[in-house]
């Protein structure tokens, strides 16, 4: 992995499709990114008929083709100063609340902690109803009691915040971006 000068904003993408271009849109106005894709996402893109070819050059693609996850090395070495994992399924929300680590995603979040990286979980099954957008029309899911238990779970995770809607998101990023920019020294603005 290439050693970077700024710190970068880490972004997971899982299988879901809970908002999914609404979370490339937010991507997309980041600078310094490196995106996370796992196998689930990878399908997912395509299934919403987007193109990781499309994303900005500020955006590093990476792409889970290694069994130990490689990329997640960046973590050791302070290249990121947030992570955003979103959205997220219920199956990943899942894993982060009993440790399991065995995809790109998982082991991103696992190394992020590891490193006190904060991080942003945008969880997709935060009540007992949702509306969510299919590839080809809208529908209504209903998340199962321990998905709903799983995301209470995750709020306690020292040193991650769970954004329980696409507003919400938006805050968390915003509100980070702030205290980045509260902590760049002067004439590194």
């Amino acid at each position: 992995m290439k050693k970077v000068v700024t710190p970068r904003w880490g972004w997971a993408l899982t299988g879901s499709g809970h908002f999914f271009t609404e979370c490339l849109d937010i991507i997309r106005s980041l600078d310094h990114v490196d995106l996370f894709v796992s196998r689930a996402a990878a399908e997912v893109i395509r299934m919403y008929k987007h193109r990781l070819e499309d994303m900005p050059d500020h955006v590093r693609v990476f792409k889970d083709t290694t069994a130990s996850s490689v990329p997640v090395g960046g973590f050791y070495h302070s290249y990121y100063h947030t992570l955003i994992v979103a959205p997220a399924t219920s199956n990943t929300v899942a894993k982060f609340v009993y440790g399991i680590s065995d995809n790109l995603a998982t082991n991103v979040f696992a190394q992020a902690g590891k490193c006190r990286v904060p991080t942003v979980v945008f969880a997709c099954d935060t009540a007992p109803e949702l509306e969510t957008q299919a590839p080809d029309r809208k529908v209504m899911v209903y998340p199962r009691r321990i998905d709903l238990e799983n995301t209470d779970k995750l709020k306690n995770f020292e040193g991650t915040q769970v954004a329980e809607s696409l507003a919400a998101l938006h805050e968390a990023v915003e509100r980070r971006r702030r205290e980045l920019a509260a902590r760049e020294p002067i004439g590194n603005v």
